[in-house]
């Protein structure tokens, strides 16, 4: 969350503000501090594939998490500040303005969260209580999907983040719903959904593809203009994922000074490198910001528009391809966690020495001390363990009785069945 959000701002802030000095230099005179936002926004949107695939997720648990977890919520986050800041209109930046984006931004944030929350729950009531829902693998996954994609038509009707809505709802039925379907569902529909998500980026980057030999754009543009935009974009990406990398990470470990989440310097490096790459998010803002049904007759506009995409083809390719040996280089064989010789492939994962540390820390063992403890002892002492204990005790008490999730077991008396 501090990366994906607050880190988001941070980046947005640096790179407007150096497009807005640097950019009229090039004679780009019809962009307006709206614009000039949206470009920050735009070009803060990361995509991590590139790293998560080089990462593992057994030898790497915390970094592949943070890599993971940032991205998904950077995503979101950068949709529902560029609808922030194309709900206003201005020409100059000031204190007010700042603050409406802000309160629009905290009010699509919030009601978004709370649909595809409500809609989750939803989803996870109906196939866990209703009859013909239930052992059928064809209605449980139709039942999924149209559920996931009501709240995204539900959230764009009322005019809110659809992604930011379909992406909780995710998670919630990710918590529930999935649990309560059958065995054959659970594994068709992870094939089915990730064969659609490999489908949708793939045409995703054919698009970007074609849209680099669109010769209509490239003659529209100012192609003097181009290259030291596309320059002035991929230096100003490397100023602001450096400008709140490095500093939140210091604060996160003094915040918490445990070894299994303390971000090293090589970890910082990583987590640098990886929200480099521009992807499908940039692309998509940047046509909803400077053309109209895809097409465009401003030639400053057709000249960011032919600037995103070199910005995306060149950090995913030169940035991407380098990747696999910085990671390499920053951590060895010898530095990452590895498994011993003689564990066994189907133990659970809960038995290794970095999990078992970090599920201490968060409550999840039964009959630790932190579970004897009071309530204000821990929230004193380590308030995410806190939190996260009280939120487990109210999820098995009260949320599966009524909803279901993995491994529900009636340990609560009284609770409702």
């Amino acid at each position: 969350m501090m990366f994906g959000v607050v880190g988001v701002f941070i980046s947005t802030a640096i790179i407007a503000t150096g497009c807005r000095y640097l950019f009229p230099r090039f004679h780009l005179k019809s962009l307006t501090m709206q614009d000039y936002l949206a470009i920050g926004t735009i070009f803060s949107a990361t995509d991590s594939v590139c790293t998560l695939q080089v990462l593992n997720q057994d030898e790497t648990p915390l970094l592949y998490s943070l890599v993971f977890g940032e991205g998904v919520v950077n995503d979101a986050t950068t949709v529902v500040l560029f609808r922030a800041v194309q709900k206003f209109g201005f020409d100059q930046m000031n204190i007010s303005t700042a603050w409406r984006i802000l309160l629009d931004f905290l009010y699509l944030f919030s009601t978004s969260t709370i649909l595809g929350v409500i809609i989750g729950l939803l989803s996870a009531y109906i196939i866990k209580t209703l009859y013909f829902g239930r052992h059928s693998t064809d209605r449980e996954i139709s039942l999924m999907a149209l559920m996931a994609y009501l709240s995204y038509m539900l959230a764009e009707l009322f005019y809110l983040s659809g992604i930011l809505t379909v992406f909780f709802c995710g998670i919630v039925m990710s918590h529930y719903t999935w649990h309560n379907v059958t065995e054959s569902s659970r594994v068709t529909s992870r094939h089915t959904f990730a064969t659609m998500s490999f489908i949708a980026e793939t045409f995703i980057f054919l698009y970007v593809g074609m849209d680099v030999l669109d010769v209509d754009k490239w003659k529209l543009a100012k192609r003097s203009a181009v290259w030291p935009i596309s320059g002035i974009l991929i230096f100003l990406t490397l100023v602001g994922r450096a400008a709140f990398a490095f500093p939140l990470s210091a604060i996160l470990n003094h915040v918490r000074r445990t070894p299994a989440t303390h971000i090293n310097c090589r970890r910082q490096i990583i987590i640098w490198w990886a929200g480099l790459m521009r992807g499908a998010v940039s692309i998509a803002l940047a046509f909803q910001q400077f053309t109209s049904f895809g097409d465009t007759r401003n030639p400053d506009y057709a000249t960011m528009i032919c600037s995103t995409v070199t910005v995306v083809v060149f950090t995913t390719v030169v940035f991407g391809l380098l990747s696999k040996p910085l990671i390499k280089c920053l951590l060895p064989e010898h530095l990452r966690i590895l498994h011993g010789s003689n564990s066994d492939p189907s133990s659970p994962k809960e038995l290794r020495p970095v999990d078992l540390e970090i599920s201490l820390l968060s409550g999840q063992t039964g009959g630790s001390s932190l579970l004897r403890r009071s309530s204000l002892s821990m929230l004193l002492q380590d308030p995410t363990a806190a939190v996260h204990d009280l939120w487990r005790k109210f999820d098995d008490c009260y949320m599966r009785p009524i909803f279901g999730g993995r491994g529900f077991a009636q340990n609560c008396p009284g609770s409702p069945r």
